[in-house]
């Protein structure tokens, strides 16, 4: 018997474990006081990662994994699954969430008997997690049709967790730049970015930071046919839950594309879009221009002075004029200008401060996702295998905004990053003790957020078992 298995026994019984005379030292520790300081990995059922219990408890509140296992048909000889689907994806979803994206980290975790206890294992008893071959090959035999009906999954996903039906939402839209790790399906090479990559879209609720769809798609500009497909799939998805809902879509000018106004309007959905400069909206700008440069002037003002104007205006591709809001800004380099087209009758300074620049918020939800969930990790050479897990990144996004969501309101962790929550929330020490009859886990006295672990713990439990 090896020296964690004979801690692991003391454990069991309760008694005190001593420490194994052939227990292998780190070495070059520096003494302190005049004492030799002595480290070892021989603390027995122990994880670094006490926090993904409340992940388990968030998920389970939500359903996320066992509505996505729904989705994927299993392939697999019924007498020889050690791993159900929705195990796998909750494994998968866990590990992200608490910092570890990609695969390979199954190997080092499907041990942990933190992780094994919020899969709903027992911590000892239980048998080990599945193994990154396991979930490398449910990541690449997904099909496209299994994908649509994920996605489709994750829109119910987002309708549900609402707690009544709102009477209004907006959806902003806009993608970010994915940098390619090889030769992979979908890359292409992006002038800007200056690489090859993807530029997926996303899409979030704008009033409650929910994730509503993450879809990977080649590195350019979308055409304004994309556009109108994916508002089309999504906004009737949302519809089938809410027929009523008044919905907003807001996007910079990569979505201003008539194709999307066009459907948008003949779908009852309002919009905000960006809108590019070109000569004609120059034009029509021109006297908004030099009356505020003229203003500033007069006034003598060392810094900016803004102006708002709205016209009506019409493309060439247009099947009829818009309205459009003028941003005049005069400063010491000459004036800028920007564009919005918009069915919304609020006034343009209204609409251009308050609702089109609010959009700048999915900034931050994107990085969420993106870097806080590395869910830029989209390394397999499939472009399906790369989707699923920008699905799985996306349920991880979930989970985690559920386990913001249940912080109490004044609590600076309602607002938190989510690399914040990691921190202080799910990097925990804890010891687990398997027992006949109960599971004891033990996480340290001085912990700094104890409290609001114990608050969140006490949110999920009338959910529990």
């Amino acid at each position: 018997m090896d020296s964690v298995a004979r801690l692991n026994q003391h454990e069991a019984h309760g008694a005190t474990p001593a420490m194994p005379e052939d227990t292998p030292y780190l070495p070059g520790l520096s003494p302190v006081g005049g004492k030799r300081v002595q480290v070892a990995f021989t603390g027995g059922l122990q994880s670094s990662d006490g926090g993904v219990l409340l992940l388990g408890e968030a998920e389970k509140r939500l359903g996320i994994a066992a509505r996505l296992a729904r989705c994927i048909p299993d392939w697999r000889d019924p007498d020889s699954i050690a791993h159900t689907i929705a195990d796998m994806l909750r494994f998968r979803i866990f590990a992200i969430a608490a910092g570890y994206e990609d695969a390979d980290d199954c190997d080092a975790l499907r041990g942990d008997p933190i992780f094994k206890l919020a899969v709903g294992r027992g911590p000892q008893t239980g048998a080990p997690l599945c193994s990154q071959p396991t979930m490398s090959r449910l990541e690449n035999r997904v099909s496209w049709r299994t994908l649509v009906r994920l996605q489709a999954a994750l829109i119910d996903q987002f309708c549900e967790s609402w707690a009544r039906v709102p009477g209004r939402i907006v959806l902003d839209i806009d993608d970010t730049w994915d940098e390619a790790h090889g030769v992979q399906q979908l890359a292409l090479f992006n002038a800007h970015y200056d690489g090859y990559g993807f530029l997926p879209i996303h899409i979030y609720e704008a009033t409650s930071g929910k994730l509503v769809a993450a879809i990977l798609r080649p590195g350019k500009t979308p055409a304004g046919t994309e556009v109108r497909t994916i508002l089309k799939h999504v906004i009737r998805r949302i519809r089938t839950h809410w027929p009523k809902v008044a919905i907003l879509v807001r996007g910079d000018a990569h979505y201003g594309r008539a194709e999307a106004m066009d459907w948008c309007e003949d779908n009852g959905v309002s919009f905000a879009f960006g809108l590019g400069t070109n000569p004609a909206l120059a034009a029509l700008a021109a006297p908004f221009n030099e009356d505020a440069a003229v203003r500033r002037a007069l006034a003598g003002a060392e810094g900016k002075v803004r102006r708002y104007a709205s016209f009506a205006y019409g493309a060439k591709a247009w099947r009829r004029p818009r309205r459009v809001v003028a941003r005049i800004e005069a400063s010491d380099q000459g004036t800028d200008t920007r564009f919005v087209v918009t069915d919304l009758p609020d006034k343009p300074r209204r609409l251009y401060e308050r609702v089109y620049c609010a959009r700048g918020q999915m900034e931050n939800l994107i990085k969420a996702h993106k870097r806080h969930l590395a869910s830029d990790r989209t390394s397999c050479h499939s472009a399906l295998a790369n989707q699923f897990r920008l699905i799985l990144h996306s349920a991880a996004f979930a989970v985690l905004h559920a386990l913001r969501a249940a912080a109490p309101r004044r609590s600076f962790r309602r607002t938190a990053q989510f690399d914040t929550l990691r921190l202080r929330l799910i990097k925990l020490g804890a010891r687990v003790i398997e027992m006949a009859t109960r599971i004891k886990v033990i996480l340290p006295a001085a912990c700094p957020d104890k409290a609001i672990f114990a608050r969140l713990a006490g949110a999920f439990a009338p959910l529990g078992p």
